[in-house]
């Protein structure tokens, strides 16, 4: 006689305290054996009620609370904030203002992929070399903020109109230091990783997402990118005047763990590309506009929207031409891109979604706002 051995699914809890959730979240995962048959995210743990607290606030002292949503691109959430406010009032933003903001939010896109590339790594059980390369690639980054505003982490540095202060003079010279050595980090990342037969073995075909998939999800950045989708911001809609700047879209073309790490890493060397570039042609000029303290836009809406480090950032507030918004909401890409994990992980293993969920970079701040 034969004999069927049966198994019961039962479900486990990845979080909401756990060093691979990256934050404050939880993963209720279904599970027959090792293999994953259903995920539910559960988040929340996080909520702040940023969006409501933002509508009694004036718009200025609003800025802040972008640090804190997206707390590993502080600049890039600054900005995109800004924009919003400047189409909503109609303010313009002197050259140097908006190539200050360029070289910010690159140097930040590649700090936020430092952290997110070396985390990565972690995640797929590689010991602490990565990691620790690439945090003091981080750090050299947040000397040149601190340098500028005073602040690594939440800097508050964009204004309305342009940025809080002008570079230092001492920032030229660090930042074009920092942009010659950080190609030959790439390269090594690159070197030590990508024909690493463990690493691929743990990225290769995990977490595959089809490009119809992610254009279905509205996903953006790097996890729509390394599905071969070449969407991104600066080139679709530029803003600060990015069409002036020569640089590429890496895309991907398994949709993989693998790409979105491979993505990231071209990413970063094209924001390299970015910075030089702006630089060399930094104009001379007041970096910002004057803009009234109290200021009253006119009634309206808008939404204003910025390529992030996690994809498309967006802010969309309406003003009924009092000092503080009437209606402030973010489109936060982390929460957008989570919303396709449970397709990346079900048929996987349990160790294969918290690879997945490292490859998608999330901020548990920007998701629960």
């Amino acid at each position: 006689m034969t004999s069927t051995i049966k198994t019961e699914p039962f479900v486990i809890n990845i979080g909401p305290q756990h060093p691979s959730t990256h934050g404050v979240f939880r993963i209720k995962a279904t599970v027959d054996g090792e293999r994953v048959i259903d995920a539910e995210m559960v988040m929340g743990y996080l909520h702040r009620s940023m969006e409501k607290l933002a509508e009694e606030r004036t718009y200025t002292q609003n800025i802040p609370f972008t640090d804190r949503t997206d707390y590993l691109s502080s600049m890039s959430n600054n900005l995109g904030y800004c924009l919003a406010v400047e189409k909503l009032a109609g303010i313009g933003v002197p050259d140097r203002g908006n190539a200050i903001r360029v070289i910010m939010a690159e140097f930040q896109r590649l700090a936020s992929h430092c952290m997110a590339v070396g985390a990565f790594t972690n995640d797929t059980g590689a010991w602490q070399t990565p990691v620790m390369w690439a945090f003091r690639e981080r750090e050299k980054i947040l000397d040149l903020f601190e340098m500028t505003c005073g602040a690594r982490l939440t800097c508050n540095y964009m204004r309305i109109g342009g940025v809080a202060f002008d570079l230092p003079k001492e920032f030229m010279p660090g930042a074009r230091k920092l942009v010659q050595s950080l190609p030959g980090f790439i390269d090594e990342m690159e070197g030590l990783l990508v024909e690493n037969e463990i690493f691929l073995v743990r990225t290769r075909k995990v977490g595959v997402l089809s490009p119809e998939m992610a254009i279905n999800a509205s996903l953006s950045g790097p996890v729509l990118r390394g599905c071969g989708v070449a969407w991104d911001i600066r080139k679709a809609d530029p803003y600060c005047g990015y069409e002036q700047y020569d640089f590429d879209i890496p895309i991907g073309y398994q949709g993989d763990s693998f790409d979105r790490f491979i993505v990231r890493l071209e990413e970063m060397r094209q924001s390299v590309r970015i910075i030089e570039q702006a630089l060399d042609a930094l104009p001379g000029g007041p970096h910002s506009t004057q803009v009234p303290l109290a200021l009253r836009p006119p009634r309206g809406e808008a939404y204003g929207r910025v390529e992030g480090p996690r994809g498309e950032l967006g802010y969309y507030i309406v003003s009924d031409e009092g000092p503080s918004p009437y209606r402030f909401h973010i489109r936060p890409p982390s929460f957008i891109n989570l919303s396709a994990l449970k397709e990346m992980t079900v048929g996987g293993s349990v160790a294969d979604a918290v690879v997945v969920l490292g490859s998608i970079d999330i901020v548990v701040g920007e998701i629960d706002r």
